[in-house]
């Protein structure tokens, strides 16, 4: 009797002793599982916890491959060597067993199982084995196994304790599943956004066929292929940002960051904080570590808009970095390597700053190894056609309708200088759709927009290309009257007598036309 007593005493005890130790476990695992580490490094520190305080040695997590079978995910095999991973298929060994009949399975001896096959190396035949299934939201999606260090009579308490870390475990599946499922999503978004941007970027939709544009687009091939310093030029509204969005996107470097900052939009105390960064306390409101510009570009490029706006003091700091490709945040004191492509923009004529002391010579050669220059409008009349197209096609697609451009119209655009360039334009289209009612944007819209009383270009007669788009066929039935005489005008350079022998009238007859369709007359 007295012996049947000692035995339940020291079940107690042992039970009480599993208990303390199997919480002290939990404890643990669930500090293990809210570290930020990747998957397979969180359960082999779940299963080194398993071993050493809760007496459940040689643990490993199995988890379900796409094609059904259990690959061995983590083992923890304590001093003995690591077995090679591989996989079970689904009724092989105890594993897989657990896994064919979805429950856990617990035996007393390893050995005495005909399905324990130890393919680890590690497990003791003697001693219990338990496996318990994997569930995320009562789907299987692995085992976890391990085997008891000692044989007692505590294999019941055991079990649930490690179906309680089973369902820990689980979690932690789920949530390191969802990340990965969210890390594919964002990695896909990123390339299709990449392919995206790219796309846009890619010489045939740079618009312009004029024989000055052909040669800007023949050196930004080239000079896309190398990691050369590329200075863009001209006047503002040219396009500079978006040649040097086609240089990034069609050179090595397309994958990585393409930054921008106009420097002639920030002051110089922040200029220098915002492309070199600056260190927490470096002065007042420095509350954070920041990266600046440079070290957010390294591997990619870095575009310096309005170049030849930036002080002499800052030109030196700059020059540093593009000679050494090494600065040093504001406040700190340690030197950090870049790796950057720069290309810098300007409409500033740089060779007469440099001669009136106002930029660095050294900084000029620097930057001014591969030049190219950008055209103004009134160098490439002939390019407005197919600009205005574009820009009409862009304004439409913002404004969710249907807009589309007359030949009358595209003859006025034509007789403007565009001192704006590209940009007063595309503002010039934008103000005609919205003026316009309907979606056809005629010579009279274009009007009312006050281009026609800034009109100081006479019509273009001379280019080929630009002069087949001012002759009109005058006996088409598709254009009105209006069309038809101000076309006449344009061809006849604005002399009347010639106007009216092109159209088969008097002079009195097209002077009559002129007085009623309220056309006003141009002096060429």
């Amino acid at each position: 009797m007295d012996s049947k007593n000692d035995q339940d005493v020291t079940l107690l005890n042992n039970r009480a002793n599993l208990i303390e130790s199997e919480l002290e476990a939990l404890f643990q695992v669930g500090k293990v599982l809210s570290r930020s580490l990747n998957l397979e490094e969180t359960l082999e520190e779940v299963l080194k916890h398993l071993h050493h305080y809760a007496g459940m040695q040689y643990g490993v997590v199995t988890l379900r491959t796409d094609d059904g079978e259990l690959s061995v995910n983590a083992v923890y095999a304590g001093d003995k060597q690591q077995p090679p991973k591989f996989r079970y298929r689904v009724g092989e060994g105890i594993i897989g067993s657990v896994m064919q009949l979805n429950k856990t399975i617990v035996v007393e001896r390893a050995g005495d199982d005909a399905r324990f096959l130890d393919r680890l190396g590690l497990y003791e035949r003697h001693l219990p084995f338990i496996g318990i299934p994997i569930h995320i939201n009562q789907e299987l999606v692995g085992v976890l196994a391990a085997q008891p260090c000692t044989h007692d009579r505590l294999l019941h308490e055991r079990t649930r304790f490690m179906e309680m870390v089973a369902q820990l475990i689980a979690q932690s599946v789920r949530f390191a599943n969802e990340i990965a499922r969210e890390r594919r999503d964002l990695t896909d978004e990123r390339d299709r956004l990449r392919q995206t941007v790219r796309g846009q970027y890619t010489f045939d939709n740079v618009v312009g066929h004029s024989p000055t544009m052909q040669r800007v687009f023949e050196m930004v091939r080239q000079v896309a292929k190398w990691n050369t310093t590329v200075l863009i030029r001209g006047e503002s509204g040219t396009g500079k940002e978006l040649i040097a969005n086609a240089i990034h996107y069609n050179s090595p470097r397309h994958t990585a960051a393409f930054i921008k900052v106009n420097c002639a939009a920030l002051p110089e105390n922040l200029l220098e904080s915002e492309l070199f960064g600056h260190e927490k306390g470096a002065f007042s409101g420095a509350i954070n570590q920041h990266k600046g510009r440079f070290e957010r570009a390294d591997g990619g490029t870095l575009f310096l808009d309005e170049i030849g706006e930036i002080s002499p003091t800052f030109q030196a700091k700059l020059l540093r970095v593009l000679q050494e490709g090494e600065l040093e945040r504001i406040g700190g004191t340690r030197t950090i390597k870049v790796d950057v492509r720069v290309i810098a923009a300007t409409n500033v004529n740089l060779e007469d700053a440099v001669e009136n002391n106002e930029f660095r010579e050294d900084l000029y050669y620097r930057l001014n190894v591969m030049p190219i220059r950008l055209p103004p409008m009134r160098e490439r009349i002939e390019d407005i056609p197919e600009l205005a197209h574009f820009l009409i096609a862009k304004i439409a697609k913002m404004q969710g309708r249907k807009l589309e451009l007359t030949d009358s119209a595209i003859r006025l655009l034509m007789r403007h200088d565009w001192p704006g360039n590209v940009r007063e334009l595309e503002n010039c289209l934008e103000r005609a759709a919205i003026m316009c009612e309907g979606d056809l944007i005629d010579r009279s819209i274009i009007s009312m927009t006050g281009l026609e009383e800034k009109l100081t270009m006479p019509v273009v007669t001379n280019d080929n290309n630009a002069n087949a788009l001012t002759k009109v066929d005058l006996n088409d039935e598709s254009i009105d009257e209006r069309e038809r005489v101000i076309a006449a005008l344009e061809q006849a350079g604005w002399v009347q007598a010639k106007a009216a022998r092109l159209l088969n009238m008097t002079p009195r007859q097209i002077a009559y036309r002129i007085q009623t369709l309220n056309i006003k007359l141009r002096n060429i």
